[in-house]
């Protein structure tokens, strides 16, 4: 058989093209790869048609509209290549994934597994991926299990590495941060006052702004829905279990008295005990005034009592006043707290302010409290999620989470505000 110059070249040049089509890219071959898990790092940040984000993954993804974004923090500017894995493809469909460019995957009916997408460059700081579908021939365009990462040299990334102890749940929650107020010595405090604002766009739902907090229990205000927000307060039976049917009577808190439309039951899940919640339209960019007390009654119990007030109303409201048994303590750890409690808004910020904290002994003598220690639970302290901030700042405490920012505060430091000297002015035996 007979082969002319031209068919030679023909053919030769096709073999190089399928060559190079299938060469791999130097970073691609590197043995250097992290998997990111998608069940504790993705969320769904656009489409009206609520997608499924559980342990394994994208779950479901079958409206056009529907996107997500995929977060990791980078500790240095780097080239990668980027896979994803996915569950066996039902039918033939186009999704793009973008970082610092965009790149388009057509995935074939019956693939699964590694699928090669191609290089990108991540920043130093926290980066979104986000992925879009294009079309598709089938119910879901994908169902995705993880991404894979992999680079030459070094690089650290900043993400929720695994589930143990239901971590995807938590780290797409986000870091929950803490602020410590230190009280004074050999005193038995009765008292605590503060004082709350959240600013405005910094309420998303999910958001529990909680402002004063006791050994035992917390009071402060929620984010429930679009069109309900509470106010909160809830005591701990002595009896340890998150199922509050397990409490023997003699350990149930007992309610002694409530505010009017204030609903009151019992919680579970994280600790059980006595809750009380009134459902109130508070804004964001008011600040609102809490008061509560903790005190023995002497028979071996101890009575807990919150007040609340909106300064456009000019008094204090009762929410409601709980007796815990087996309880015989004054005001312990006065704390505030700022979490997410919805994880499908754990990609959005949320902060709040926090100011003019004073504690009153059993007298009724004022003490301004002005020094506060900055924590965070275990997502922040393991470092899988990093976006969270505390501290003081303009004269006052400040909590801040969510939102995958990238400067964030030192665990475990020591903040300071300065003295207000605007001491509360309550006349206790007047309160509701």
């Amino acid at each position: 058989m007979k082969y002319t110059l031209r068919t030679v070249l023909y053919f030769a040049l096709t073999l190089c093209l399928v060559i190079s089509s299938a060469a791999k890219s130097p970073i691609q071959e590197n043995k250097n790869s992290i998997t990111v898990p998608l069940g504790g790092n993705t969320f769904q940040t656009a489409g009206n048609d609520q997608e499924k984000i559980g342990e394994a993954g994208i779950l479901t993804w079958s409206n056009a509209a529907s996107e997500f974004s995929i977060y990791v923090k980078s500790s240095v500017e780097k080239e990668v290549f980027i896979a994803l894995e996915l569950n066996t493809q039902e039918a033939d469909s186009e999704i793009s994934i973008s970082l610092n460019n965009t790149q388009d995957i057509s995935l074939k009916k019956g693939e699964s597994g590694s699928i090669a997408v191609g290089e990108f460059k991540l920043a130093s700081g926290y980066n979104e991926i986000k992925l879009k579908g294009i079309k598709k021939s089938g119910n879901h365009f994908a169902q995705l299990k993880s991404l894979l990462i992999s680079y030459e040299g070094e690089l650290e990334l900043a993400f929720v590495k695994d589930n143990e102890s239901n971590r995807f749940y938590w780290g797409r929650r986000g870091p929950s941060v803490h602020l410590s107020y230190t009280l004074p010595e050999n005193k038995n405090i009765k008292w605590f006052y503060n004082e709350v604002t959240v600013p405005v766009g910094s309420d998303p739902i999910g958001s529990y702004f909680m402002a004063n907090g006791f050994a035992e229990g917390y009071f402060g205000i929620q984010v429930n829905s679009e069109t309900e927000r509470r106010i909160l307060f809830s005591v701990w039976s002595p009896f340890k279990t998150d199922n509050p049917g397990e409490i023997p009577d003699e350990e149930k808190i007992i309610l002694l008295k409530k505010g009017e439309d204030v609903y009151t039951g019992e919680f579970g899940n994280e600790g059980s005990g006595g809750q009380s919640f009134l459902r109130y339209d508070w804004k964001a960019g008011k600040t609102y005034h809490f008061l509560n007390s903790v005190m023995p009654d002497g028979k071996g119990n101890t009575i807990y009592t919150a007040y609340f007030k909106d300064p456009e109303i000019g008094k204090w409201m009762l929410i409601a006043s709980f007796l815990r048994p087996k309880t015989d303590t004054w005001y312990k750890r006065p704390h505030s707290f700022l979490e997410n409690f919805v994880p499908e808004s754990g990609h959005l910020e949320r902060t709040a302010n926090y100011g003019n904290q004073w504690a009153a002994d059993e007298n009724g003598n004022w003490i301004e409290l002005t020094e506060a220690k900055f924590t965070g639970d275990d997502i922040a302290k393991r470092g899988y999620r990093m976006d969270y901030a505390g501290g003081e700042k303009s004269g006052q405490f400040y909590l801040r989470n969510g939102g995958f920012f990238d400067k964030n505060e030192e665990l475990n430091s020591m903040h300071r505000r300065k003295l207000t000297g605007l001491k509360p002015k309550i006349n206790f035996k007047k309160l509701p």
